[in-house]
């Protein structure tokens, strides 16, 4: 992918590593738009220089009327990326935690697939563009107080590989970011080993960059996690991390 020639929307990029690509992909030449639900957050990047866009991606309304304003700024969008995502623990012993259940898979993966579908028929028609989808290391290698983000983005990564191929006739390459833990959104408080934003983003930005670009997006960080079955290490790597089962609120 040139770096350089880029026509990139970012729905979700208003923060953490959404922000970072954006900032990366403007300083390499790519005029790029970024897509969030804060209004402060988008009054800051338009300080900066960024195009902003209003999108709430649980809200499908809301996803049209922003693809709509994207296009009409920016016909020849050519690259969509999804960040969007949810986060957070849940006590499955407990009832209540589906609404936190419903939340994640609402935002992270149907989200996702309601900003896509809203820009598939503009990238079919131009015969070319890309779409990058964001998964997870947790998505290969479940990290148990985080259930159902696990489980939306095995989902993320499942739909990625059906859209690829159903889209490869169309000139549209399906790419797919798997980042580990990244020292972003409070990551680096709750785990000392999430790689600094910066090297994470560089080690992105050189990987896009590829000809061809790889349908799969994989830092050195997040091998352990993307192989842990093809590996052998799945069963040792899962119960490791099963003892993270004390930051779960709530949970004796």
């Amino acid at each position: 992918m040139d770096l350089t020639t880029r026509t990139v929307f970012i729905a979700g990029g208003t923060s953490g590593i959404g922000l970072e690509l954006a900032r990366r992909f403007a300083a390499a030449g790519s005029a790029v738009v970024v897509g969030g639900r804060s209004a402060a957050s988008r009054t800051d990047l338009t300080a900066e220089g960024l195009a902003v866009a209003d999108i709430d991606v649980t809200d499908a309304a809301s996803v049209a009327r922003a693809r709509d304003e994207v296009l009409r700024r920016f016909p020849g969008l050519d690259t969509v990326i999804t960040m969007s995502g949810l986060m957070v623990m849940e006590n499955l012993r407990d009832p209540a935690h589906i609404a936190a259940a419903e939340a994640t898979i609402d935002t992270n993966l149907l989200g996702t697939i309601r900003v896509i579908d809203a820009f598939t028929p503009h990238l079919i028609s131009r015969g070319s563009g890309t779409i990058v989808t964001v998964t997870s290391g947790i998505a290969f290698l479940p990290f148990p107080p985080m259930p159902s983000y696990a489980a939306s983005k095995a989902a993320v990564h499942a739909y990625s590989e059906a859209l690829r191929v159903q889209l490869a006739a169309d000139g549209i390459q399906v790419v797919e970011l798997v980042p580990p833990a990244v020292a972003s959104a409070g990551q680096e408080k709750v785990n000392p080993h999430a790689l600094p934003l910066d090297a994470f983003a560089s080690d992105v930005m050189g990987l896009l960059a590829q000809e061809p670009t790889p349908d799969e997006i994989l830092v050195d960080g997040v091998q352990m996690h993307r192989w842990a079955e093809r590996n052998g290490t799945y069963a040792d790597l899962v119960a490791q991390r099963s003892q993270s089962l004390g930051m779960i609120p709530g949970r004796g």
